[in-house]
């Protein structure tokens, strides 16, 4: 207990969230889909006709709207995906790859040591059973908290992924999740580390009290009902399962999350987003109810192989550090 879950916790989430990066990379590009830029309002240009007859009234002209812009239709992961690697080379699927093992050393390494210290404490010594809606509690403790000390790479590594479809002249060009950090801490404050933090700790409580509790509770049933022996069969499919389960609670937060943290905010400009809610609001008046679900096939797609990745490697690490 203490201190050997989180090196536990730690090392199963840094393997699974390398591993499945360029499928969180292609969610991240597919939930800006649609966004509209900030722009100069239209003008409405004046045209004087070519061929004027002079009946001494005043002069005429025609007032013609300008074009409306029409949105780029949206594809698909396997579409943007092969986007990506022909305009910005196969190692572009890895960009940010820096601040994911930043963010699971700080956020997952948190969560899942505090889970498993409130599991601990919260089992029940005579029945070896914890209620499901203690599971649910440990998971939102354990997930806030988490969420706000990994906050700062969580925003670096949004921004890294979607550098890529911003035109050349405005993308941030990071080095590294420490350049990342460094540089907004110095263009936009500190505080820029922790924008969006709100939304972060919302979905990191829903992810984790959905994903952790609805994994072990899966994985309970499986084994009480005898469907499968306790072997890597039962884990992959408690943490497929309990994968599908986040996916569906907190796509709709990540959505609004990712939009909050990649907006560029230019100095002396109002920004895009005057929070969460107001991001909602807009994302589902200019695209509809369903944008919030937006890149939810990338998300379960790498949502499943994350927890299963996570939990299969977190069983193994359990038994090979057994004896410490």
């Amino acid at each position: 207990m203490g201190v050997k879950g989180f090196v536990e916790g730690g090392i199963a989430s840094i393997i699974a969230g390398c591993s499945t990066h360029p499928l969180d990379l292609i969610k991240v590009r597919m939930q800006l889909q649609g966004e509209t830029p900030i722009s100069a309002p239209a003008t409405v240009h004046n045209l004087r006709p070519a061929l004027a007859f002079h009946t001494g009234a005043a002069n005429h002209t025609f007032s013609i709207p300008a074009p409306s812009v029409v949105a780029p239709p949206r594809v698909g992961p396997v579409s943007v995906g092969v986007k990506i690697i022909q305009q910005e080379g196969v190692a572009a699927l890895f960009s940010g790859v820096s601040a994911t093992v930043l963010r699971q050393t700080l956020y997952s390494t948190t969560r899942m040591g505090l889970y498993d210290m409130l599991k601990q404490k919260w089992t029940d010594p005579d029945t070896n059973i914890m209620p499901l809606s203690k599971k649910i509690v440990a998971g939102l403790i354990a997930g806030g908290i988490g969420a706000a000390v990994g906050n700062p790479a969580d925003v670096a590594m949004v921004r890294m992924q979607a550098d890529g479809r911003l035109p050349i002249s405005q993308r941030r060009n990071y080095k590294s999740v420490i350049d990342a950090i460094t540089q907004m801490s110095k263009s936009e404050g500190v505080a820029s580390l922790w924008r969006g933090s709100s939304l972060t700790v919302n979905r990191a409580m829903l992810v984790t009290a959905s994903q952790l509790a609805s994994y072990d509770q899966f994985k309970e049933t499986i084994l009480e009902k005898g469907l499968m022996k306790d072997g890597l069969g039962t884990h992959v499919t408690s943490s497929f399962a309990a994968g599908f389960v986040a996916a569906v609670a907190s796509n709709p937060v990540d959505v609004i999350k990712t939009r909050v943290m990649n907006m560029k905010v230019e100095p002396g400009m109002a920004p895009p987003y005057n929070g969460a809610i107001d991001c909602a609001m807009k994302t589902i008046k200019a695209e509809g109810p369903m944008a919030l679900y937006k890149g939810f096939i990338p998300t379960i797609s790498r949502q499943g192989p994350f927890t299963v990745v996570l939990f299969v490697t977190l069983e193994q690490v359990r038994k090979m550090l057994k004896d410490f």
